[in-house]
C-alpha cells in the first residue's frame, strides 16, 4: 500500500471531484453539518475516519468502493475514473 498521506491526497481528490459533480460549493457542505475549513482539509489530504468517510459517501449517493477503489495501488498504474 502506497503510504497513508498519498491515500489520504488521493481521496480528498476524489472526493472534491464528487462535490463538484453534484454541483456543490464547499460552502453547500454546512448543510450537511461541515464547516467550509473542515471540507477543505478534507479535500486536501486530512485524513478522516471511516464513519465520515461513509457519510460522504451518503451525501454523494456513491458506493464506498467506488471512491477508495484503487488508492492503495501505484498511482502509474491507476487511472482516476
Amino acid at each position: 500500500m502506497r503510504d497513508e498521506s498519498q491515500f489520504f491526497k488521493g481521496l480528498g481528490a476524489r472526493i472534491k471531484r464528487l462535490r463538484e459533480e453534484a454541483g456543490e460549493s464547499q460552502e453547500d457542505m454546512l448543510s450537511h453539518g461541515y464547516s467550509v475549513r473542515y471540507w477543505q482539509k478534507v479535500e486536501a489530504g486530512k485524513p478522516i475516519t471511516l464513519r465520515t468517510l461513509l457519510r460522504i459517501c451518503r451525501i454523494f449517493s456513491t458506493p464506498m468502493c467506488d471512491v477508495v477503489q484503487g488508492l492503495d495501488r501505484n498511482p502509474k498504474r491507476v487511472r482516476d475514473r
